[in-house]
């Protein structure tokens, strides 16, 4: 039996289109193994002009200057385009590739809607009284909380050091809660911040400076609203958060991916003792697996406890009614299974600083004498820039990860200006918040000055909280 044969007219198509895909090798473009491979402009041309030649001839003028070449370079500059809308169509279905509100409609579809961001602006601390005797300054750190009238919470962005001579700054502050509500607007009397959150432990030395001169010593003056509360996080941030969502009920992703969404956490951890390794017990760390057993039986007697890791931002208050414990307990409750508790514990904090020598090339500084060149406004701008590199590097950090000497030469070297780094060396204060906050280097059995070189090792239930100090100078200009 015969064949059937098909009109000429379609027989010359497919002849055409069989020999420009063997001449031009068009396979692998679409949808492959790897995703979606939109065609280049480049590879379209090309098509077409070998499909040109088939149907004209070899002879066919194809220069650069030719009305037909112009023609089949604006069909492929729109074919191009087609291929680029096919390729963000298939992209913007998955996670791990969509971008805007592609990736924003398919958090929602998870239950997790994009994040906002925290609102940020300025205030102006002054002080309104003489320093009591014996003092020279006031120190408030980084996160230390302050309110409005109407209950809003707000955080210093950066530490503060106030003296007789420098009596007045102007310092960066970010709400502590995210979202729109929180664009504080100091023409709304009840979102005027004007007022310290005396529960917070971050103003331990302006309440004894406070105590000492028998009167408030620090002014707060808000004059302008905080903006960036109606702006969202990141697609990568967004991704993240996706990508590690679980698709369970009840695991230790889902508990953790609820904490993580708690204004006032920074990182959290979630370790299950029956499923996994726990921290808490005193065998952790040094289990002889040749003469013991992995575990006893569970006694039928006593609930089933896992351990929820919390470390909190600079702002976060951990005690109290409203503090971040009782929230972190609050998620926690609606989604452990009866019968099953958790116990939430704070990460311990050990701070970090850096000490080391900077050559600089570039940069408007003054001529004289090292301590001249240290103290001069250039020096002081470049030290803040430094600080806020380092503190989006250490603060990243996860539980136990390590600081690590070379990251942290790394971080500096990409500012511009610092041409090089000398004799660095990492400064370990002891693990205890409130002695982070001082501003001035602790001193003290529990500060550790790391030999030039070495890395700071943490253990599992730690973490880096980067020190932000100027009191001794960090960064020596040499």
């Amino acid at each position: 039996m015969s064949e059937p044969t098909l009109p000429a007219e379609l027989a010359d198509v497919l002849a055409i289109d069989a020999a420009a895909l063997r001449a031009t090798g068009s396979a692998g473009f679409g949808i492959v193994d790897t995703g979606f491979v939109p065609k280049s402009f480049a590879r379209l041309l090309a098509e077409k002009l070998a499909t040109a030649r088939l149907i004209f001839g070899d002879d066919i003028d194809l220069t650069t200057g030719s009305v037909l070449r112009k023609v089949l370079e604006l069909t492929s500059l729109e074919d191009a385009r087609l291929w680029a809308a096919l390729g963000s169509v298939y992209d913007d279905a998955y996670v791990v590739s969509a971008t805007a509100d592609a990736l924003t409609r398919l958090g929602e579809e998870l239950g997790i809607p994009r994040p906002y961001l925290q609102a940020r602006g300025t205030v102006t601390l002054k002080l309104k009284a003489a320093l009591p005797t014996g003092r020279t300054q006031i120190t408030l750190p980084r996160g230390a909380r302050l309110s409005t009238p109407g209950g809003h919470h707000a955080a210093l962005d950066e530490t503060v050091v106030l003296t007789a001579a420098a009596s007045q700054r102007v310092p960066a502050v970010a709400a502590f809660y995210p979202g729109p509500t929180h664009n504080l607007d100091p023409a709304q009397p009840q979102q005027k911040i004007d007022r310290w959150n005396r529960a917070d432990t971050l103003l331990a030395d302006l309440d004894d400076a406070e105590q000492t001169a028998g009167k408030e010593l620090v002014d707060i003056t808000h004059t302008a609203a905080l903006t960036g509360g109606e702006l969202q996080v990141s697609d990568a941030r967004y991704r993240q958060l996706l990508l590690a969502a679980p698709r369970s009920v009840w695991t230790s992703e889902a508990i953790g991916l609820a904490v993580t969404t708690i204004p006032g956490v920074r990182q959290v951890q979630v370790f299950d003792g029956r499923g996994g390794l726990d921290i808490n017990q005193s065998i952790f760390g040094n289990f002889n697996f040749i003469e013991r057993v992995f575990s006893t039986e569970r006694d039928l007697g006593n609930p089933y406890y896992f351990t929820v890791m919390v470390a909190p931002t600079a702002a976060a208050v951990w005690d109290g009614p409203d503090g971040l414990q009782a929230a972190v307990e609050s998620v926690i409750e609606d989604l452990r299974p009866v019968g099953i508790f958790a116990a939430v514990d704070r990460a311990e904090e050990v701070g970090i600083g850096v000490d080391c020598d900077l050559v600089i090339r570039g940069l408007p500084l003054p001529t004289g004498s090292k301590d001249t060149v240290n103290a001069s406004t250039a020096a002081v701008e470049l030290r803040a820039r430094l600080h806020a590199r380092l503190r989006r590097y250490i603060d990243e950090l996860p539980f136990g990860e390590p600081v690590r000497v070379a990251e942290v030469i790394w971080t500096v070297m990409n500012e511009p200006g610092v041409a090089d780094v000398r004799d660095l060396r990492l400064v370990r204060f002891p693990a205890d918040s409130a002695t982070l906050v001082t501003g001035t280097a602790p001193t003290g059995d529990g500060t550790q000055r790391l030999v030039i070189g070495a890395n700071a090792t943490l253990a599992a239930n730690q973490v880096p909280v980067y020190v932000d100090r100027d009191d001794p100078v960090p960064f020596h200009i040499v």
